[in-house]
């Protein structure tokens, strides 16, 4: 039996239940819905549908209440990723959206653009659901319909799990776009428009909430006890990585506590793969090696939980059809990535392979290769069938620069031969491959600059040393003081580490290399060639134009 749970049929988990996502999306989640009350009732299968609402905003592609003009685009993970790194120099877009080439070139403004604007929509989206969820599992509305004692115990738990993802939501917002609409359960509901929290009091409500919800005592599930569902690796993880931006949040550094909050962790029972290219198989929810280094993650699976967005826009963006398979020496078909189409507008510049990977013997075009010391690159960066990137401009350069395989839907224990023809071709199929949105490689890379920050680099050495294993390369020393050459360090071995997975944007601003001249990259502010230093403002995106029209509270970060 598999072991990989999905994430819209949390359910099955605990009881075994066939709902569909169309079959949750009708589970009613407002409180004046006159059928509310029916819907919940006594018994536990609507309270773990409803719950499963909650995971689902990290994955619906559902536009009835988004104005996109792509269902794909429109998932949170997707959106979020791409504002995260298509702004950096990890990866350039090449498709025509209007949205790719403002983010491309960091010149966005405040009109409206879909990645910003899904981001906007889906986390505030969410932190309404959770409201929701929260007062209709209220004790007092438990007791009115007749729950039982012990399914009120058990409630609770999943109302630890819904604070959880609020906490997550808001902490996407807070990071995209500052000062954010706040609300809880305790606010009133349609009264009034929610008003803008300043940023630096969002940041305090998530620690306290996380910090409260990881407590001993707490009725947060244990660390690895509830897969794929949210537990206190999960909450711990989150509040390392928060942590380790307090300063930018709040003009006050966090070391100390980001530090001690990595040490928890280590103590949870979480391991590192042995093997880099595991994390990103299309079996790494399946995979106990694999998945054991996750602390919380978003499950794809093709038969249950399919989406455009996650690790099929990964993969599937940054392949062309051409491709898709190599033909073996025995004339059998084998199938390079596990997808069965390609949509090629995801690229890397020749920039951020060089400076990062140091790449050898680079050739170009149908039988391009290049060797790559680094394991974490080695398998990932490919120029077979690649052009060598003149770049002068973005649109439509789909052969241009490095391609990432990074997610790769063949499972770890198969060819891609047998993948070929146990997917009987399917072109389109959406990949099996889980997106890890917090694991263990993460936390030692938090935990040695906490530690090189506090001038106790020495201390995270051993994290540093294993962490090195699986890359055959030298580990790197932690510096015991905090420099600018400390700075650089950790700017390029986390760039090697989780590339691709969503934290470039927070970083490079954490280090003041976003918008500065500090550190350049083609296509920064608008340079084609060499990059050059854009409007500080930036560090921020603007709030999409139509939220503020419908919200008269709402108001831009300063430059807008």
């Amino acid at each position: 039996m598999k072991t990989k749970h999905i994430i819209v049929v949390i359910a099955g988990a605990l009881l075994t239940l066939t709902s569909c996502i169309s079959d949750l999306e009708t589970l009613p989640l407002n409180e004046w819905d006159v059928t509310s009350e029916t819907v919940y009732g006594s018994e536990k299968e609507p309270y773990v549908q409803g719950l499963a609402r909650l995971y689902f905003n990290f994955v619906t592609n559902d536009i009835t209440d988004l104005a996109v003009s792509d269902a794909g685009a429109s998932e949170l993970i997707r959106s979020f990723w791409s504002c995260q790194e298509a702004s950096t120099d990890e990866v350039k877009v090449a498709w025509p959206d209007a949205w790719c080439n403002a983010i491309n070139n960091n010149i966005w403004d405040d009109s409206e653009n879909d990645m910003v604007y899904a981001v906007f929509v889906r986390t505030l989206q969410g932190i309404t659901f959770v409201n929701e969820y929260l007062r209709q599992t209220a004790p007092a509305k438990l007791a009115d319909r007749g729950v039982s004692a012990e399914l009120a115990a058990e409630i609770e738990g999943f109302r630890a799990e819904a604070r959880y993802l609020r906490a997550y939501f808001y902490w996407m917002a807070m990071d995209v776009f500052g000062d954010v609409p706040f609300t809880t359960e305790d606010s009133p509901f349609g009264a009034e428009a929610p008003k803008q929290k300043p940023r630096a009091e969002v940041y305090k409500f998530i620690v306290d909430e996380l910090t409260a919800l990881a407590a001993d005592g707490s009725v947060m599930p244990e660390a690895r006890s509830n897969r794929p569902r949210a537990d206190k690796g999960s909450v711990l993880g989150l509040l390392a990585r928060v942590y380790l931006n307090a300063e930018v949040y709040t003009g006050t550094p966090a070391w100390s506590e980001c530090k001690a909050v990595c040490e928890k962790i280590f103590g949870l029972g979480y391991s590192l793969c042995s093997n880099y290219e595991h994390l990103f198989r299309g079996d790494n929810g399946e995979n106990e090696n694999a998945y054991n280094e996750f602390l919380f993650y978003a499950p794809y699976d093709w038969n249950y939980a399919q989406s455009w967005g996650g690790a099929t826009f990964l993969t599937c963006g940054a392949i062309n059809t051409n491709e898709l398979t190599e033909e073996l020496s025995d004339g059998t078909l084998s199938s390079r990535i596990g997808v069965g189409n390609g949509w090629l507008g995801l690229h890397v510049h020749e920039h951020f392979v060089n400076t990062h990977f140091a790449p050898t013997n680079v050739t170009w075009g149908e039988d391009g290769t290049c060797t790559i010391a680094d394991k974490r690159g080695a398998y990932a960066f490919i120029t077979a069938r690649r052009e060598k990137g003149t770049f002068d401009v973005l649109l439509n350069s789909f052969a241009q620069g490095y391609g990432c395989w990074k997610f790769n839907n063949v499972r770890s224990n198969e060819t891609g031969a047998e993948y070929w023809l146990r997917s009987d071709k399917n072109a389109d199929r959406s990949t099996d491959i889980d997106y890890p949105l917090i694991r263990l490689g993460e936390i030692y890379l938090i935990y040695a600059e906490a530690c090189s920050r506090l001038g106790e680099g020495a201390t995270a050495q051993p994290k540093m040393n294993e962490l090195a294993v699986r890359t055959g390369m030298a580990p790197i020393t932690v510096p015991t003081a905090w420099s600018d050459e400390a700075m650089k360090l950790f700017r390029e071995e986390r760039a090697r580490e989780l590339y691709w997975e969503g934290h470039r944007r927070t970083d490079l601003i954490r280090y003041n290399c976003f918008t500065s001249a500090d550190y350049v990259w083609p296509f920064k502010g608008g340079d084609a060639q060499t990059g050059k230093a854009f409007e500080d403002y930036k560090k921020l995106y603007a709030i999409p134009s139509s939220q503020i029209l419908a919200n008269p509270e709402l108001k831009n970060p300063e430059g807008y």
